[in-house]
């Protein structure tokens, strides 16, 4: 072949050449920037990729924070919603996924979020959405996202810890196909048992699956930051579904309206009363009922219970008919609203007469808004949530047991500048109404025992206590977070 025929043909294998370089090349960068983008999601968002990695180079996102409830009884005329911008992401490296499931009531679910949040926070792993409790007692269907706003919870936390809603595919097809390990945590565990020894499974598995996660991170030993932690999640990060606040406003705008009033945390339902055992003031086919509903569950441990030595050891929810005498013996205005934050109370109007000849002004949410309750009806744990609103702006707040709601709600009261919460002291009480029913003392000196004994427990700033057993706090204190 001559020269002429030569030249054409190098020129085109240079051409070849040239095109495979740039092809290798091209194919070499965009191979780093996935693997830069895998690495660094946090921070990188490159334009091309879709938008698959939410950034801050190009993308300015807001919260629209809505106005908090009013705090002394008048309402915020017309405030304007705030627009906060997005807290910056906290950089980690990620040692795998974690999901949760918890058990319970709604404030049991909750407590049981807040430690969740701050595990996942000190082992750098990713939160999943929580999943909610649908077989327990209530058989409640809510999801997550039923009750609380699930996009302000992952925005508002995400310079603590990345959650997401569900796993990324690889890892989802994974669990479908049953590689998940799954295990309840060890009950008031600190901090150093999941690093010792749940991180290490979360790095083998990926992705691990923690299940009754009730109770199972210490209230006592724990760096401050922890305890902040759980608090900033626990008042500010879980905000209740625009739907649920929406409701939660009217039912307070109504009540406030109508003059002060307390809230009355009647634990007297059937559950709790099969449950706990105790049948004070309940007829006999009453209490055969009950020891038959808690033998039903087989996971109500506790089977044969002493009702009257319970009673007087101050393990019983109040009846209404004790609560009746407490109210007046506090001197609480029978014109003042007693609003019931309560399921139904069992017994009905048979046991609640004391308390409505006492006090004529009880409502509860289903007469105060009958038809906007309609929707959330049969999902007890969103009817709990429109209580704890409500219980949160109440001018007093009273429990009649120390449940995980009275726990929570006396808490985020407390938070809220010690709002006034009437802590019983049930053991005393007991013991003066039987005295004061078997004519031993005077209805002077039962008012004047019960105001005495409880001036320290009205919700007011008090030391820190510990059992002997440094195992759990013997009463609520104030969080320091977001101060």
């Amino acid at each position: 072949m001559g020269a002429a025929g030569k030249a054409p043909k190098a020129r085109r294998e240079a051409r070849v050449k040239m095109w495979v370089a740039r092809a290798s090349t091209t194919v070499l960068l965009w191979t780093c920037v996935v693997l830069l983008a895998a690495a660094f999601g946090e921070h990188l968002a490159p334009s091309v990729l879709g938008g698959v990695w939410s950034g801050c180079l190009t993308q300015t996102l807001v919260i629209v924070q809505r106005p908090l409830l009013p705090a002394d009884g008048e309402r915020v005329a017309a405030a304007a919603t705030a627009a906060v911008a997005l807290p910056p992401k906290r950089i980690y490296k990620n040692n795998g996924y974690l999901m949760v499931s918890c058990n319970g009531g709604l404030n049991q679910m909750r407590a049981a979020i807040c430690d969740m949040v701050t595990v996942a926070r000190y082992l750098n792993v990713t939160l999943i959405v929580p999943e909610l409790d649908k077989t327990s007692f209530w058989a409640d269907p809510s999801e997550f996202q039923d009750i609380f706003d699930v996009d302000y919870f992952i925005a508002s936390l995400r310079e603590e810890v990345r959650i997401l809603k569900e796993l990324p595919p690889r890892l989802k097809r994974r669990v479908a196909l049953g590689y998940l390990r799954s295990m309840p945590p060890i009950s008031w565990s600190d901090i150093s048992y999941y690093h010792n020894q749940i991180l290490p499974m979360i790095k083998k598995y990926k992705v691990l699956h923690l299940n009754r996660t009730d109770a199972r991170l210490a209230n006592n030993g724990l760096p401050m930051e922890i305890q902040k932690l759980r608090c900033r999640v626990n008042f500010a990060a879980l905000r209740f579904t625009p739907e649920i606040e929406e409701l939660g406003r009217r039912a307070v705008k109504i009540l406030r309206q109508n003059g002060p009033f307390v809230v009355l945390h009647l634990r007297y339902e059937m559950d709790m009363l099969a449950f706990s055992g105790c049948t004070h003031g309940c007829s006999n086919e009453e209490a055969e009922e009950l020891t038959r509903m808690r033998y039903a569950y087989p996971w109500w441990k506790e089977k044969v219970i002493d009702s009257n030595a319970k009673r007087k050891d101050g393990l019983c929810p109040l009846t209404p008919e004790e609560i009746a005498m407490v109210l007046k013996a506090l001197d609480i205005d029978p014109s003042y609203q007693i609003y019931i934050a309560a399921g139904e109370i069992y017994g009905g109007q048979r046991r609640m007469a004391a308390l409505t000849s006492a006090y004529p002004n009880v409502v509860r949410k289903e007469t105060i808004l009958p038809s906007g309750i309609r929707f959330f009806q049969n999902h007890s744990s969103q009817m709990a949530a429109l209580d704890y609103m409500v219980s949160l702006e109440s001018d007093v707040f009273i429990p009649t047991y120390d449940g995980n709601m009275a726990k929570v709600v006396e808490g985020h009261r407390r938070y809220l500048g010690f709002k006034k919460t009437v802590l019983l002291d049930r053991k005393l009480i007991v013991e003066l109404v039987d005295q004061y029913k078997n004519g031993t003392l005077s209805w002077t000196d039962f008012s004047s025992s019960v105001k005495a004994s409880h001036t320290s427990r009205m919700g007011t700033p008090s030391r820190r206590q510990v059992d002997a057993t440094n195992t759990f706090i013997t009463e609520t204190r104030l969080c320091e977070c977001l101060k």
